[in-house]
């Protein structure tokens, strides 16, 4: 197996949900603290390695994957089982749904309440903070009659969904009145303290 390279920012909810699976996964990886605030993403070396100039990015032997959705998926893919990403078309396509709803209304909306608050960064909050309920109405809806977003079991929609939702507090909003999202977090997190 080829040595595990994760370039990465702490505080990057995107570079969390790798870090989880590969945590789950029981996967070595070298870490590369790449600071985004001091713009180390956007040297023309680190260019090379993603041209968007974002992290996360995995690089395992040859291959170099950039953004956290597509390196999920690899990692799944390439060390996982099919319960991290059923190999059934409708089990596939029900995943990818709540990788759309992380990179959506989760990420802009409860990502970036939290980013304006702890960052200082110059988002709409109130906006924002809309639009991350509206991802955690649908999430609750869900979890209301199920343990996981997708089937039986957890999967990578879990993981995608879960940093941003667990942080939501941080940008002032709260997870009260979501019950299915808070025993679903509580589901999680006994997982991830195993």
């Amino acid at each position: 197996m080829s040595a595990l390279k994760l370039y990465d920012y702490p505080r990057s909810g995107n570079c969390y949900k790798v870090r989880l699976l590969l945590s789950m996964l029981g996967l070595d990886y070298e870490r590369v603290n790449t600071d985004v605030l001091k713009g180390e993403t956007l040297t023309p070396l680190f260019k090379q390695i993603n041209p968007r100039g974002q992290v996360p990015v995995l690089v395992d032997g040859e291959e170099t994957i950039w953004d956290s959705m597509a390196i999920l998926v690899y990692l799944a893919r390439r060390y996982g089982d099919s319960s991290w990403l059923p190999q059934d078309v409708m089990g596939a396509v029900r995943v990818t749904q709540w990788l759309a709803v992380s990179e959506n209304e989760l990420l802009y909306g409860l990502a970036r309440a939290r980013a304006s608050l702890v960052l200082g960064r110059p988002f709409d909050l109130a906006s924002c903070q809309q639009d991350g309920q509206a991802g955690l109405a649908v999430m609750d809806a869900r979890l209301s009659g199920a343990d996981w977003l997708v089937g039986g079991g957890v999967t990578i929609a879990d993981i995608a969904c879960y940093p941003y939702v667990s942080l939501a507090p941080e940008g002032a909003v709260s997870l009260q009145p979501y019950p299915g999202v808070r025993s679903w977090l509580e589901r999680l997190e006994a997982l991830l303290s195993e």
